[in-house]
């Protein structure tokens, strides 16, 4: 076996690396069936016989409870910290109490700090939006705080009641307002933490050549967590990144002392040098201006929570999120995982209507992430193609008029066909 490897920071990929795949529950093993077979075949039409991945099954969900007693073993952590990456279909998580978020426990675990969510539109996918073309982001979600960071108190708990005590008792808090019923949360977001989802974000710009990065977040409310995150990127932008990037906040800072003509002159003289634009929006206003005037972003760099409401709403303005794809990376050691973004829709399980697309897509971004954009870029053409066409799965051919409903395996043969022609 082949694995990738991290030597200085940066990975070392070989010809036929050992990548794991969780097939995922539900809908899971039906698209992952559907979806191997164009990953392969796409490796084999962009470089023949020079390149090739090797899956290697391992267990996370449902089927890893059955098998071994465990939802996530220890097995399973430890192939992904071996091979660097992994791709996974849907898990499935109890609402309201019982195990925890698989999804949340492997990013913490791997401490997978960028979710990174692609959102284009494909033409031909029905979208209630009149101009859904409009919308091309790349959101950067921090991953591993916020309130996803788990650290919550139930009600009439002693530990809560304690902790209410402390707080009211030892730093004056007087806002909350039923004690005796409320449970407690606690939201941490650090400088650290901020300032490398903000600088995966600036990087990924300068990389793509995306004039923008828009540093989302509520800071207007919780002036130190989400203000802070605000703060450190602006921070960020100005000192490490200065001869790439010009902020808003400096763009603020010159019409103040020398006027609006000065600022308008130093903005268009970053533009034209080609700088990135760093500015920020509240989060509220920016769910209104996703749907207004989607154009005006590019990069989005935001906390765990905006992110999670964020991503899954831009993803409904392209169509919906069977056929959104994402990531989540640590750029520093290279682990990432790929994953479906949609759940595990047992009520279509085994129906064959399911749509693989999100896996596909972000098995599409595995393969950029190796580096293999030639064979990425063929399985993105082939989703093109097809929807173009008509010839889709059960969730698009309801709301196209004369199209062709496949089954989830048969739209994968579909792109397979597509692929090798």
């Amino acid at each position: 076996m082949s694995y990738i490897t991290v030597t200085d920071g940066k990975s070392v990929i070989p010809d036929n690396p050992t990548i794991p795949f969780i097939a995922g529950d539900g809908v899971g093993p039906e698209i992952w069936a559907a979806s191997q077979p164009v990953f392969d075949a796409a490796i084999a039409k962009a470089y023949g016989d020079q390149k090739k991945i090797f899956w290697q099954e391992i267990l996370a969900g449902e089927k890893a409870f059955e098998e071994t007693g465990s939802w996530l073993p220890d097995h399973t952590l430890d192939a992904i910290e071996q091979a660097k990456v992994a791709l996974k279909g849907p898990l499935t998580t109890p609402v309201g109490g019982g195990i925890r978020s698989l999804n949340v426990t492997l990013r913490q675990t791997l401490d997978l700090f960028a979710c990174v969510r692609p959102v284009r539109y494909f033409e031909g996918v029905p979208s209630p939006l009149k101009e859904p073309e409009k919308t091309d982001m790349v959101i950067f979600r921090e991953n591993t705080e916020d309130v996803y960071a788990g650290i919550e108190f139930a009600k009439g708990q002693s530990e809560t009641k304690q902790l209410i005590q402390i707080l009211q008792e030892q730093f004056a808090v007087k806002n909350i307002r039923f004690p005796e019923s409320a449970a407690i949360g606690v939201k941490p977001v650090s400088e650290e933490g901020s300032k490398r989802l903000i600088g995966a974000a600036i990087d990924f710009a300068i990389e793509q050549k995306r004039p923008t990065v828009t540093l989302v977040h509520k800071g207007n409310i919780m002036k130190f967590t989400e203000g802070g995150f605000k703060g450190w990127g602006y921070e960020l932008a100005e000192t490490t990144y200065k001869e790439k990037c010009f902020t808003m906040n400096q763009y603020q800072a010159i019409k103040q002392a020398e006027g609006t003509e000065a600022a308008d002159a130093s903005l268009q003289k970053a533009k034209d040098a080609g700088k990135i634009i760093v500015n920020d929006v509240i989060a509220d206003n920016f769910l209104q201006q996703i749907l207004l005037y989607p154009e005006k972003y590019d990069v989005i760099a935001t906390c765990n929570l905006n992110g999670d409401y964020i991503s899954d709403a831009l993803a409904a303005q392209v169509g919906g999120i069977g056929i959104a794809p994402g990531g989540n990376i640590n750029y520093d050691t290279g682990y990432a995982i790929f994953e479906a973004t949609h759940g595990t829709a047992p009520d279509i399980a085994g129906k064959g209507k399911a749509n693989p697309c999100s896996l596909l897509l972000s098995g599409g971004m595995l393969l950029e992430f190796l580096g293999w954009q030639e064979a990425a870029d063929l399985i993105t053409q082939a989703i093109e193609q097809a929807i173009r066409t008509k010839q889709v799965t059960a969730d698009f051919a309801q709301s196209m008029d004369e199209a062709t409903e496949l089954t989830t395996q048969e739209f994968g043969s579909l792109l397979v066909s597509l692929i090798k022609e």
